[in-house]
């Protein structure tokens, strides 16, 4: 049996995406430390941090023949920073709809409110579409509310990166509005989206 512990990350990357076993345990030994830190870094709860690597080990493993990894240990410290924010962005959605339910029952029934509901969920949709990179900068800017230089510190990129990724970010979701005739609706109802 071959000692994959001297085996470097490219060729980890490669036998993971062949579905060896043995390859993505090696990942798993190597890096789980260094991701349960980052995860903690960036959450301050052990419970949540221990929950998304363990996440992010496991979409690694379901979705490993999908991956083209050019970079093991960016790669995983990227996809643990990614769900850090999904889980406080779900968390955000949960408390406000939560509160909302509460003080504003009466709001279900409103058409308008039932129209910007479905338009934010059909935006949300093509924001998890995006490019990694790109969905990360556009919800740190859009949803966490960061400034440019804020997130180029956060991802290790440069402002201009942040900007390029953010303007790629706005185009392609404009671009998908407009292809379901949805861009003037937005523009004119629900302008604080963008």
């Amino acid at each position: 049996m071959p000692n994959y512990q001297k085996y470097p990350d490219e060729q980890l990357a490669t036998l993971l995406k062949q579905g060896e076993q043995a390859a993505f345990t090696e990942i798993y030994n190597r890096y789980w430390k260094n991701l349960l830190a980052i995860a903690w870094n960036h959450s301050k709860d052990k419970a949540v941090s221990k929950d998304i690597v363990h996440e992010v080990f496991m979409s690694l493993w379901e979705r490993r023949d999908l991956l083209d990894i050019q970079n093991l240990p960016a790669f995983l410290a990227s996809a643990v920073k990614l769900s850090v924010y999904h889980y406080y962005q779900k968390e955000q959605r949960r408390e406000a709809l939560a509160k909302k339910n509460f003080e504003y029952v009466d709001l279900v029934n409103d058409e308008e409110y039932l129209d910007a509901r479905f338009l934010k969920e059909y935006i949300n949709r093509m924001v998890d579409e995006l490019p990694k990179k790109c969905r990360l900068v556009f919800l740190y800017s859009r949803e966490a509310g960061m400034k440019n230089s804020e997130i180029a510190e956060q991802m290790q990129i440069s402002e201009k990166g942040v900007e390029a990724n953010l303007t790629r970010a706005l185009k392609i979701i404009r671009g998908g509005l407009k292809k379901h005739g949805m861009y003037i609706w937005l523009a004119v109802h629900i302008y604080k989206l963008f």
